[in-house]
């Protein structure tokens, strides 16, 4: 009497999920929900109850059947007055539970027909009101399938009691809002004593379904049509058809319940009715409970077929990447001595592997989210450095200018003592530049400080694949970093002993220096209109700086009498290296009104003459050239609502920079970045606002009062050019030194301590053995793989057993429905 292929489906998906829930993933099979629609009093409630007594048979019941026992209200009149979800779900044992009552679990039947009552008059009160709020009913059991059935309200036309005036149009929202789902199959229940081209339920279902894809009639009261009248017509399909057809069932009546007939007993009458009626007895295998439990299990096998593809497909990708190291793990030993000999051995050469890929930039792995390894490291060298060492000197700081001549003035008069000298005195000139050298400890300290955390985190980072041995993880990390500390202060070191070395003797014949017999030269150059005379070239190799001066003796040319670091200018400066682009990339202007927009990202361009910035990195479309002239760079605080970090370009005279824009508040995604940018823009000849406006205040009083004769004034212009030039050449040896000393000092032998003596370091740090121990999370880690590989395989050949056991069924061909159509608009 049952569907023998559901008999056999039901254990295999139980088998299916069982296996997916040992490698921790859902079966999401996403079975249909089933709603049952009706007018009031259609016996929609009678439809549902007697699915329960199919449990051995059909796995569709609810637990309920096993127990024999109706649990669904029942009665005249509006009784379903609220949704009824009913989710059967596979379990172990067998009990219901509601979720308002989370927690309770229910295996008397009757008291959970009960708590419906009770919970429905709760919301909507005992005088026929109605709710769309859900009673939601779960039902467990080992003989169910993972599905969801709907009772919903019978629609009425009539408001009686509490019910509100558009009941109908309520009831209708209600039932729209189950039945749109896709994945829900309709029961279209109508009682066979009324007219069935006036089927409310047969309209709901064809507005939502006009293909009756999803759509069941179900045709009920066979039993108490008037003698000498049948529906045959109607379930044989021919007077008003439907695509997947009628099916007629006979319930309980009123009379029935009342005298305990159970569900059995009454499914025993209703197949008697059908064989022994005359017009029904020739469709009667067609027809009744039964042969509707076949239709709706025929549908979630064919849902199950049409599912199962997908899930194959998932599961062997899964089973062929796990099944090299399954193998390796299936022959694992744990304790095994040569093992963990091999796996050390393996381990330090693979870190000694990674480590140097991570610095020379050769890895497999590429970060494009931040720079790290010898990317970050050649950052520090040509950026940062170079923007510290600018920093530090008060040479290229003009706004120090006054500093720098009120100390040379008062070296020179401490020098001449008592006495008015007539002279340049050359240890004036040897003063102030010992003290600009000084400056220098600080950026090359802190070069080393950046170099040395970047070599740290990338241990740190290449000691992540030995995370399955923590104690080797450890161990090699203490190692390594123990020997940069110690490589760190043996740089430190040697940058200090190179610093005294410039300051041991100030060599004024270096054929870069520019020469007292050229003072007259520079004055003239110091003379100049401050755009011309602060100009700077930043001739960049790998983003070295190096600040070239021009004057203005001629268009395109350079004063003869101020030489290059190396060669003429004329021979090293083209046309193009003046225009040349510093840098380029996105930046946000933030200080656009929200009339104008509001704030917007635009492609910046920076050159040694201006800041260019255009609508996209075409290039094509620039929407402003602003020149470098009079331009400082500020700080500007982070606002608490934005994620950006801010900076700002303002014009030292007071003018505006952009438009209407006293300054030009730009904006990046990381603080790094802002470094970066003013680092370029420093080299543009783009200075940083002083920041210790105080000690400017402080001594306008003295530099007010204070007063130099011409004489004086010119022996303080010719040592501050002369200091300007020999402190060039001072940054341009530094700049060259310090990373070829950082590499030599400090990453070459690092990378050469890993390759050569890690290892020899680790056998004499204690027990190799205890050394691989393997942590707890890499022993579940590999007895999972073990645990997924065979649940793979075994839920693999489940689903072959589902292909071969079950048929899928056909959906039947298409039927003339225009007579819903015409209906509706009538």
């Amino acid at each position: 009497m049952g569907n023998r292929g559901m008999e056999d489906l039901i254990p295999l998906v139980n088998r299916l999920q069982d296996a997916f829930s040992s490698i921790g993933q859902s079966c999401n099979l996403d079975l249909p929900q089933i709603a049952v629609v009706g007018g009031q009093s259609a016996g929609k409630s009678s439809v549902l109850e007697n699915f329960e007594v199919f449990s051995e048979l059909l796995g569709m019941e609810l637990v309920l059947s096993v127990a024999r026992k109706d649990f669904l209200p029942r009665g005249s009149g509006i009784v379903t007055r609220r949704p009824l979800v009913l989710q059967l779900i596979n379990a172990n044992t067998e009990w219901a539970e509601f979720l308002h009552c989370k927690g309770k679990k229910f295996t008397d039947f009757d008291e959970v027909r009960l708590e419906i009552e009770a919970e429905t008059d709760r919301v909507t009160g005992a005088n026929k009101g109605i709710s769309p709020v859900p009673i939601n009913l779960r039902v467990f059991s080992p003989n169910v399938l993972n599905l969801t059935l709907i009772d919903l309200p019978g629609i009425t036309k009539v408001p009686v009691g509490d019910q509100p005036p558009d009941i109908e149009q309520q009831i209708r929202e209600m039932i729209m809002q189950f039945i749109t789902r896709e994945s829900c199959l309709i029961l279209a229940v109508t009682p066979a004593n009324t007219d069935l081209a006036n089927s409310d339920a047969l309209k709901l279902a064809k507005d939502v379904d006009p293909q009756g894809m999803r759509t069941i009639g179900v045709i009920t009261k066979l039993d108490l049509m008037d003698e000498g009248t049948d529906a045959r017509d109607v379930l044989e399909n021919k007077l008003l058809p439907l695509r997947r057809g009628y099916i007629g069932v006979v319930n309980r009546s009123q009379k029935d319940i009342e005298g305990k007939k159970d569900i059995k007993a009454a499914l025993a009458a209703e197949r008697k009715f059908f064989l022994s009626h005359p017009s029904y007895r020739h469709i009667a295998d067609a027809m009744g409970t039964p042969h509707l439990q076949k239709a709706l299990n025929q549908q979630l096998t064919n849902h199950i077929r049409d599912t199962l593809p997908a899930f194959r497909s998932k599961l062997q990708s899964q089973l062929l990447s796990l099944d090299r190291e399954a193998e390796e793990y299936r022959h694992y030993r744990p304790d095994d001595p040569s093992r963990k000999t091999k796996a050390l051995l393996q381990m330090v050469q693979q870190f000694s592997v990674d480590f140097e890929k991570r610095i020379e930039g050769s890895g497999d792995q590429v970060d494009t989210v931040e720079l790290s390894g010898g990317a970050k490291i050649n950052r520090i060298f040509h950026e940062r450095f170079p923007f510290e060492l600018v920093k530090a000197s008060t040479l290229l700081m003009e706004c120090d200018e006054k500093e720098m001549r009120r100390e040379i003035s008062y070296a020179i008069k401490n020098i001449h003592g008592i006495r008015t000298g007539l002279f340049t005195p050359d240890m004036a000139f040897e003063a102030i530049v010992k003290k600009q050298v000084v400056r220098i400890k600080e950026p090359c300290i802190k070069c080393i400080d950046l170099v040395v955390q970047e070599l740290i985190n990338t241990v740190r980072q290449c000691s992540n694949k030995l995370d399955s041995f923590p104690r080797l993880r450890e161990e090699t990390e203490r190692i390594v970093t123990s020997h940069i500390r110690d490589r760190e202060s043996q740089a430190k070191e040697q940058i200090l002993l190179l610093i005294d070395i410039q300051l041991a003797y100030i060599n004024t014949n270096h054929e870069d220096f520019i020469g007292f017999a050229n003072r007259e030269a520079a004055k003239r150059t110091r003379r100049a209109p401050l755009e011309i005379r602060s100009l700077t070239l930043f001739t960049l190799y790998s983003f070295t700086v190096l600040p070239v001066r021009f004057c203005a003796c001629s268009q395109a040319s350079v004063c003869s009498s101020v030489p290059l670091l190396s060669g003429s200018l004329s021979s090293a400066v083209s046309p193009y290296q003046e225009l040349q682009v510093i840098r380029k990339g996105w930046l946000t202007i933030n200080n656009i009104s929200i009339m104008k927009g509001g704030a917007k990202e635009y492609w910046f361009i920076l050159t040694a003459e201006s800041l260019s910035w255009f609508k996209d990195d075409e290039e094509k479309e620039k929407k402003y050239m602003l020149p470098l002239d009079n331009l400082k760079v500020r700080d500007v605080e982070k606002s608490f609502m934005s994620s950006k970090h801010m900076f700002a370009i303002f014009n030292t005279e007071q003018r505006n920079v952009f438009k209407d824009n006293r300054f030009l508040e730009l904006a990046c995604d990381s603080q790094e970045e802002v470094d970066s940018w003013r680092a370029s823009l420093l080299r543009a000849g783009v200075y940083p606002e002083k920041a210790a406006v105080e000690s400017e205040s402080s001594s306008s009083s003295s530099s007010e009062s204070f007063s130099m004769d011409p004489q004086l004034e010119r022996k303080v212009e010719t040592i501050r050019n002369l200091v300007d030039s020999y402190m060039s050449i001072v940054h341009k040896c530094i700049r060259d030194l310090m990373p070829k000393s950082i590499m030599h000092l400090m990453i070459n032998n690092v990378k050469e301590f890993i390759n050569a003596e890690l290892l020899a370091q680790l056998y004499s740090a204690g027990d190799q053995n205890s050394l691989m121990d393997e942590s707890q999370e890499q022993i579940q880690r590999r007895d999972e793989v073990l645990r997924t590989h065979t649940a793979l395989k075994e839920a693999l050949a489940i689903i072959g057993d589902i292909s071969t056991s079950t048929t899928t069924t056909p959906m039947p061909p298409p039927v003339d429905s225009s007579w819903l159509q015409a209906g509706a608009r009538r």
